[in-house]
């Protein structure tokens, strides 16, 4: 087949996305924390980019110097302080001849009689010149001591030889964060370092009487007795119910465990209180995760009976053109061009970040005038919402409401909430409007907290007094909702004492 170059015109259609498109996209889905280390980060490359709220504090602080120092100079006019200097000088220079002149009497004073008069004195007491006492040492720390750094310090408060604190160490790497020490066995610890086993299970008995109580268990029963020894509650009973009735005693079935030790009912119930008292994960409290916190992106606040919707801009960078890289092209063709390159850099994302607060606001204003009754009236009132349905009110796309909404705060009269919140499916009701999944979720919740400890609600019942609100759900869809709440079963809330 002979080979033949030939011109051919096809036409098709393609999505491009351009540089300034796909920053837009981006800006639109960023977290506000994101967003400013962002823009920190293209304000070090880009030197056109300034921070207008650095700028208006630096000039707050140098006219605040310039004031100050004028209202010095006033001072010194009005007091006559040129004469006072003088004067002063005068005087210093008197003293000064005076102190040099005793300087001889410096090598006749007793200073061990003085050092010992110093040290027999009373402490001073430690406070703070205004009355308050000092913060105590705790109270620097940069963070909290982790379970390791805690159960750490502990082994080295002991007296074991050198080759045990090894072996107590390389124990304590394998512990988790809830105390316990599953995997590998000791077994193995002990054929890696070449140690004895029997050693190594010592070592691991000193570590079980560490602070807190039960860490270092390689089972919950082993938990539990640890700490019931701990707690000189190491009668047959208590022991018995731990190492053959646990799972009883999670379904709160004391019948069983009474028929099955032959012991009265009462006595049961009695050390299932001290079992309850224990801590089946020692280790949380020495967890180290920190608080989440949020910063709301808007604010819906209620003025009479009007809603107004304000951005929140504090804390976000005030970006703005810097004036002296804008003027300063200068002939060379290659600054020129950095500096128009770096410009127009800067005014796209000036842009991006101003229309993403134009989108956000969109959103915000929208989900008010669906959500009202919520904003008004609380959770119970929340409204089933698609994205479809913001996104047809704003004219935007799906796609888009679901960044904007991705990771946005809202602060309102009800609390704060992502905006992801105000979507939810819907619940039919047999009279009225359809019910958010969310305000059913309240109801459940209203339901189980204000029920019989003694004889909690099941799932069924739940549905039947839903069902009298005017909600109709299946008994599956309750058990779901209350597992999302994290809301136990009725056989696990029950109290019989």
């Amino acid at each position: 087949m002979a080979m033949e170059m030939r011109q051919e015109l096809k036409l098709s259609q393609q999505l491009v996305m351009t540089p300034q498109l796909q920053q837009a996209i981006r800006l639109l889905q960023l977290s506000r924390m994101e967003l400013a280390d962002l823009v920190h980060e293209e304000m070090l490359e880009n030197p056109i980019l300034d921070d207008e709220m650095d700028l208006d504090q630096e000039r707050s602080r140098e006219k605040d110097e310039m004031g100050s120092d004028e209202q010095q100079l006033h001072q010194l006019e009005a007091s006559g302080s040129t004469e006072t200097t003088i004067e002063g000088s005068v005087q210093d220079g008197i003293a000064q001849t005076e102190v040099s002149g005793d300087a001889n009497a410096v090598n006749e004073i007793d200073w061990e009689n003085y050092l010992d008069n110093y040290s027999m004195a009373p402490a001073m007491p430690a406070f703070r010149g205004d009355g308050e006492e000092m913060p105590s040492l705790e109270a620097t720390l940069t963070r909290p001591p982790s379970l390791h750094d805690h159960l750490a310090w502990q082994l080295k408060m002991t007296n074991l030889p050198l080759d045990q604190l090894e072996i107590g160490m390389t124990i304590l790497g394998n512990i988790d964060a809830d105390g316990y020490i599953k995997d590998p066995p000791i077994s193995e610890i002990a054929a890696d370092l070449g140690a004895d086993p029997v050693l190594c299970e010592m070592v691991l008995e000193k570590i079980q009487t560490f602070d807190p109580i039960g860490v270092g268990a390689r089972s919950l029963a082993e938990c539990m007795l640890i700490q019931c020894v701990a707690a000189g509650q190491d009668d047959d009973l208590c022991v018995k119910m731990i190492r053959s009735h646990l799972g009883n005693l999670e379904k709160k079935n004391y019948a069983a465990i009474a028929r099955d030790l032959k012991q009265p009912l009462e006595e049961i119930y009695e050390a299932a209180k001290v079992i309850m008292d224990f801590d089946p994960r020692p280790g949380r409290q020495y967890s180290t995760e920190d608080p989440h916190y949020v910063t709301p992106d808007v604010y819906i606040h209620k003025v009479g009976d009007k809603y107004f919707v304000v951005p929140n801009d504090d804390g976000l960078p005030k970006l703005k053109i810097s004036g002296f890289y804008k003027n300063a092209m200068g002939n060379s063709a290659a600054s020129k061009d950095y500096v128009q390159d770096k410009l127009r850099s800067a005014q796209w994302l000036i842009r991006s970040i101003q229309q993403r607060q134009r989108t956000i606001i969109k959103v915000a204003e929208s989900i008010l005038k669906f959500q009202r009754e919520f904003f008004d009236k609380g959770i119970a009132h929340l409204k089933p919402l698609i994205l479809r349905d913001v996104a047809e009110d704003i004219g935007m796309h799906e796609s888009t409401v679901s960044r904007v909404t991705t990771s946005k705060y809202v602060h309102t009269p009800q609390g704060i909430f992502e905006l992801k919140f105000f979507f939810n499916s819907g619940i039919s009701r047999t009279n009225g409007d359809d019910l958010a999944s969310q305000a059913v979720k309240s109801k459940i919740k209203e339901l189980v907290d204000s029920e019989d400890v003694k004889r909690p609600h099941s799932d069924q019942k739940i549905v039947e007094l839903l069902k009298k609100t005017g909600i109709d759900i299946a008994r599956r869809t309750v058990a779901k909702y209350r597992e999302q709440l994290g809301i136990l079963s009725s056989s696990k809330r029950k109290q019989v004492f």
